[in-house]
């Protein structure tokens, strides 16, 4: 399925860097999906959309297990840990990219530095399976939305959630078939308005509540002890953790046109701009106003007793800017998928837009909309297994990888600072991934009782 890109072309996707100017092969995924063409301003929009999502308004609930000091510590040390992190990878692509080796997926970095077999049968099903979890979350998610919606309107309406899913499910079904990672700049950079606009109206939203005269009464004393306080802290770090992954930054440094140097430092500022504006919003004024009694989405503790503490416009905003965002995070990680379809599916001799390859692209991407839709409607506990795959993915994607690929690649003096400081994330991540892993699987037997398949929950 691979192919010889002429010289004018390989110069468009990989760039006379160095003066280095090897023969390159493509496969359709690469030439077709992950096409290098953007500016960082557009690496920005997309690095925005995989990381500020609605699961960021689980945050209040993650600081009520933390309290106040370990919460808000864990929230900056989690966002300058990823920071460095992400730019530890980046710099490993751009020294590859240098050498004329330009590495456009995950599984490419790993198979380079760690060798083969690390990427094919390691990295690459992770990657696989948190950005499909993650389309099946949004799906999910999609779904509550929409519910939330109709009963705002309807408060005894009869449909059930996993009618909602199906609705959703049918707009990702055409969102899916935008061609290229390139061409969601524009939906990206409509999502990063939205984020930063259901964060303001969920900030603005708790402050008010914290003000009313049915403000609930606010207490920050930790609801459990013992082994339960434990697996809550626990829990709470790898929201967090979760909150601030990504698992796409080769393929969203892949859509950067050449050359490639510092313009992912760039796009990561612009991110990490909207992340301050956003994540500290919304959890310290959800937090504030909810103390212990954060519930896992803010959202739901502005329903007091089945009665709504914002007038039912604001929420209907709110709700409907939220919906619009999980459709553009949702897209956003379907890429590795439609990369990994195009790869088997397409001809790169032939048009990216020929009958030959629009009718398997057409299928293959529908097939996969349908499953995830179908997953998320027939198991809307989903949440508790996304987060058994955060531990074993998201974590060692974002906290781990990078720092042990940047040490291969680059190896710092064993008696500096950055070896160490890198080999001491690298660890401690891995003990948290584990710790995570059992916590979540912890819970997943603790509400199974509650399992149903197409629940109406």
């Amino acid at each position: 399925m691979a192919a010889v890109v002429p010289d004018s072309s390989s110069d468009s996707i990989f760039g006379k860097e160095n003066g280095v100017h090897p023969p390159k092969q493509l496969d359709a995924g690469a030439l077709f999906v992950l096409k290098s063409k953007g500016s960082w301003l557009h690496c920005g929009y997309h690095l925005t959309t995989s990381i500020v999502a609605p699961v960021l308004l689980s945050l209040p609930f993650a600081l009520a297990l933390l309290g106040w000091v370990g919460g808000v510590v864990c929230l900056i040390l989690a966002g300058l840990v990823t920071f460095y992190s992400y730019n530890l990878l980046s710099a490993v692509l751009e020294h590859h990219a240098q050498l004329g080796q330009r590495q456009l997926r995950f599984r490419d970095v790993a198979s380079d530095v760690l060798g083969p077999r690390w990427g094919k049968y390691v990295v690459g099903p992770l990657q696989f399976g948190i950005c499909y979890g993650a389309v099946v979350a949004g799906s999910l998610l999609g779904g509550q939305s929409l519910k939330f919606i109709y009963l705002l309107h309807n408060p005894n309406g009869t449909m059930k959630l996993y009618q909602f899913i199906s609705i959703f499910g049918v707009l990702i079904l055409f969102l899916a078939q935008i061609p290229s990672f390139h061409s969601l700049r524009h939906i990206n950079l409509v999502s990063l308005t939205l984020c930063l606009a259901f964060s303001a109206c969920v900030t603005a939203g708790s402050i008010h509540v914290g003000y009313s005269r049915n403000a609930p009464t606010r207490d920050y004393s930790f609801n459990s002890s013992g082994v339960n306080r434990v697996f809550g802290g626990v829990n709470a770090v790898s929201i967090i953790a979760t909150t601030y992954a990504c698992g796409i930054i080769p393929e969203i440094q892949a859509t950067i046109a050449p050359p490639v140097k510092g313009k992912m430092f760039k796009g990561l500022c612009v991110c990490y701009s909207v992340i301050l504006a956003t994540f500290f919003s919304v959890a310290i004024s959800g937090y504030w106003a909810f103390g212990n009694q954060a519930m896992g989405t803010v959202l739901s503790n502005f329903m007091g007793n089945g009665q709504p503490l914002l007038p039912t416009w604001f929420l209907l905003m709110t709700n409907i800017f939220i919906l619009l965002q999980i459709s553009a995070v949702t897209v956003v990680y379907l890429q590795p998928t439609n990369e990994v379809f195009e790869k088997w599916f397409a001809d790169p001799k032939m048009d990216q837009f020929s009958n030959r390859n629009v009718v398997p692209r057409l299928i293959s991407r529908s097939i996969s909309v349908i499953i995830g839709t179908l997953i998320a409607a027939m198991l809307p506990f989903f949440g508790d297994i996304m987060a058994v795959l955060g531990a074993f993915g998201c974590i060692p994607l974002d906290f781990i990888f990078p720092m042990v690929v940047y040490n291969v690649t680059f190896k710092p003096s064993k008696r500096g600072l950055v070896f160490w400081g890198n080999m001491f994330i690298a660890v401690a991540s891995t003990a948290l991934a584990a710790v995570g892993a059992i916590a979540s699987i912890r819970q997943i037997v603790i509400d199974a009782k509650a399992y149903r398949l197409f629940a109406n929950m």
